[in-house]
Formats: C-alpha cells, structure tokens, sequence
C-alpha cells in the first residue's frame, strides 16, 4: 500500500500505567495524513501522555503503535522520530543552543542538512515568526512569548510531517497566536502536515477539523469542534471554560431572545443586527450598515 494512504498515526489497544496508576487504558485512536485534531481534557486526562507516547518519549506497557504503516519500536523510533516535531508547553525544556540561531539550527543539524538550506530556513523561519532580530540572543535572555515563538520556529523549520503542539501557545498575545494559527490553516495544510493540538484554549480546539475529549484516560466525544463545543455537559466534564461569547448567547436565549450560539463577537453582533432589523424594520436606511 503506498504510504499516502496511511493513516499518519495509529494506536491499537494502547495501556500506560504511571506509577501504579492507570492513565490510559485499551486506548484506540487512528488520525489521517493531513488531519488538523485537537485534543483536550482535564488534568490527568491523559492527554500529554497519549502525545507523548507517539514521539517515543515514553513506552507503552501494552498495545502498539504506527506511524504511516511503521511500527513504532525502539529500533524504529530514532528514525519515525525525525517526522515528528514536538512543541512542549514550556519552551525552556527544548532550549539546547547558546543562541537562538544555534537552537533553530540544531534540528536542522539532526536532518544532516547542508549549510546552505539550513541558513536558509533559520532566516527563512526567523523572518516568518518576527525573530531575525533575537537570533545572536541566548533563550535564557527572552521573555516568554518570545521563547514560545523560538520554540515553533525551531520545530517548524524542520518541516515536519507531523507538528505537536502541547500547550504551546498559551504566552503568546493574542495577533500572533490568530496569526500562526492562520498560518497553520494555510500554510502547513499546504505541505500536508499533520496537526495535533493539546489545549484548553477553545479558541484553538476550534480552528481545528476534528476534536478528540478525553476523560480518565478515555475517549469521551470525538468530533467537529463546533458541535462538541457547545455541549456544556462535555465541556464541565473536561473542565473547559465556554467562550465569552457563547455565555452570552446562552444568557440571552434564556431571556427569550431567539439568538443561535455564537462563537465571536462578530457573530453576535451579526445575529443581534439581523434581529433588531426584524423587529425594527422602520429604523433602518439605505445609509445603515451592519457594524463589524
């Protein structure tokens, strides 16, 4: 079978026990090539495990696990590992250079790249993420949400098949999270990357095609992001706090006002407009226009 039409990742009958503890039991999962998942759960879920399962930072007790049609073993995962790029929640823990080019280009070193691709990728990447100016600092002199934005360059100038992001976004400001997750809509879609996203922003479980909640080490709902979002059982049970948005949406259907959930401002602001112009036909003119 041509390894296109693999599956880019595959657990069969996955068990993981911590310290007596059982995180993940009988755990089946199977994500497409191309696929953008979220994943996402309370605390203890098992959600950073079952990631970091799949890069071979931990060993399975039982069950098995694929990469495009490759078993993932301990003879296999140095060279499965080269198509994965992992982002962790904390930057520093994948800091290895005394400057930021250095930590960029070690990844790069790894792909046996020649000198000049991996020159080109470090300025390429730096330029793309607005860090060409912090590439002669060390990590340590950075603040956080610059660190963060080192960390994804680094991993995304390896050009990876697979990108995981655990937590990874959460210092970043607001325009460059929208921003690189625009990029990851476009851009990596392009390149036919596979996304796996762990958060609890649901900002970023929304962007994505499909979403997985786990709950003791299970799955409990695997999904459209907008269907399972606005089921406020699932959400209290992974301990995910609804959008500001959606809140008042809810707020405003309990006092009788016939509005849809909405997800943005823009939204409610779309579905108040066009209620208001329902209800008050004579306030409008040919000059009034919807305010976005």
């Amino acid at each position: 079978m041509n390894q296109q039409q693999l599956p880019a990742i595959q657990l069969q009958h996955i068990y993981y026990n911590y310290q007596q503890t059982s995180i993940l039991s009988d755990f089946c999962l199977t994500i497409e090539q191309g696929e953008w998942v979220a994943i996402a759960g309370s605390n203890g879920s098992g959600k950073s495990t079952f990631a970091r399962l799949i890069n071979g930072l931990l060993q399975a007790d039982r069950g098995e696990i694929y990469l495009f049609g490759e078993k993932l073993t301990e003879a296999s995962v140095y060279d499965l590992r080269k198509h994965i790029g992992y982002i962790f929640a904390s930057p520093d823990d994948q800091f290895v250079g005394l400057t930021v080019a250095d930590d960029i280009a070690f990844g790069l070193e790894n792909l046996c790249l020649s000198h000049a691709e991996m020159s080109a990728r470090i300025q390429y990447y730096a330029q793309l993420f607005d860090i060409t100016s912090l590439l002669d600092r060390h990590p340590g002199t950075l603040s956080g949400g610059q660190k963060q934005r080192v960390a994804i360059a680094a991993v995304l100038a390896m050009e990876p098949k697979i990108i995981i992001m655990d937590e990874a976004l959460s210092m970043l400001d607001a325009a460059f999270k929208q921003s690189f997750m625009q990029y990851l809509a476009t851009e990596a879609r392009k390149k036919g990357q596979t996304l796996l996203t762990i958060s609890h922003d649901l900002a970023e479980l929304a962007a994505a095609d499909r979403l997985i909640l786990l709950h003791d080490g299970q799955i409990i709902a695997d999904g459209a992001p907008q269907q399972l979002l606005q089921q406020q059982q699932l959400l209290t049970t992974c301990r995910l706090l609804p959008e500001y948005t959606t809140e008042l949406s809810r707020e405003l259907q309990k006092l009788g006002i016939p509005i849809e959930l909405c997800r943005t401002e823009k939204e409610v602001l779309a579905a108040l407009w066009a209620l208001h112009s329902k209800t008050f036909p004579s306030d409008l003119t040919k000059k009034e226009q919807m305010p976005l």
